[in-house]
């Protein structure tokens, strides 16, 4: 048994072990977070003094009137870019379908499979911009790559970028391209590998054919990683979208591209509205949130753990 001089000894040896990151923790997440929170209370241009107006932000992002039963929002924009926000969300399951194909096939001991895995996994190793500034090249209306391949075969390609009815697409399809072969088709292949080949051998005897046999014991064996991605994911869709505007459209056309993310940059750096930007942030926080503690309450009642 250990004495509790042996007890102390290794409770000090495991605080200094955590203490680095606790304290960045505590430094760049806990202390930021609660700045943002209380200057989400003030109206601050980065020139003047900071002035408390207390709820004001957030019943200019939350509020409404509603006059001869037409809603009217004390901030549109607001709302209009938090559709875009969900809009670009819906990339989320078909880049895990596409990342869970890739995965399955990719499990399979084929030849050159190393080659491939580490082709469809370089997209996520790029900078960002270099990538985003590529695909602004190949959407291009009038030079781009994929418009001119779309006339080869006599179709006139749309304005990708400049269109707004095809801008979100525009970017979904980049998003899909970056993603599908990333980090969730490697959480998705070493759950693959998890499972025990005896199930499978077992399912064979009884007769069992491929697709019963991935409805029966590949999907039930995956439903703990499938959860986690669409976690993560949920949530990179909430705060994502800002980097990809800002390369491609600049948020346009007329808003059509820009999100929350975007919207919480133009507030605070383009227009100086630094309490108002703070809110939005916040808001954002709370919806994140909310959500992520939804997921959890009912999407964990469908994994399957073993």
């Amino acid at each position: 048994m250990k004495c509790k001089g042996d007890e102390k000894r290794d409770n000090l040896a495991a605080s200094i072990f955590l203490s680095p990151n606790a304290i960045g923790f505590f430094i760049f997440s806990f202390l930021p977070v609660i700045a943002v929170l209380l200057l989400s209370f003030m109206e601050w241009d980065l020139v003047t003094a900071p002035k408390y107006v207390g709820l004001a932000n957030y019943k200019k992002i939350l509020g409404f009137t509603c006059t001869e039963g037409t809603i009217e929002f004390n901030d549109p924009s607001f709302w209009k870019y938090f559709y875009n926000t969900i809009f670009l969300m819906l990339g989320v399951p078909l880049s895990m379908f596409g990342s869970l194909v890739l995965a399955i096939l990719f499990n399979k001991k084929v030849r050159f499979s190393n080659f491939f895995r580490t082709i469809y996994f370089i997209p996520s190793m790029c900078v960002p911009v270099a990538v985003f500034l590529l695909w602004r090249w190949i959407l291009a209306s009038d030079i781009g790559l994929l418009n001119q391949l779309l006339s080869k075969i006599g179709i006139i390609g749309p304005d990708w970028l400049t269109d707004a009815q095809w801008t979100k697409p525009a970017m979904i399809l980049v998003g899909l391209w970056a993603g599908i072969g990333g980090f969730n088709m490697l959480l998705y292949l070493a759950a693959l590998q998890e499972i025990p080949r005896e199930l499978y051998e077992a399912a064979d005897i009884d007769g069992a054919g491929s697709f019963q046999k991935f409805l029966r014991i590949t999907w039930p064996m995956l439903t703990p990683a499938t959860f986690f991605i669409f976690i993560t994911s949920v949530i990179s869709g909430f705060q994502g979208g800002f980097e990809v505007a800002y390369m491609m459209t600049r948020g346009g056309p007329a808003g059509a591209s820009t999100t929350i993310s975007y919207y919480i940059y133009d507030n605070a750096y383009q227009w100086f509205n630094m309490g108002y930007a703070a809110a939005i942030a916040c808001v954002l926080l709370v919806i994140v949130f909310t959500v992520t503690l939804f997921n959890w309450r009912y999407g964990g009642r469908q994994v399957h753990y073993f």
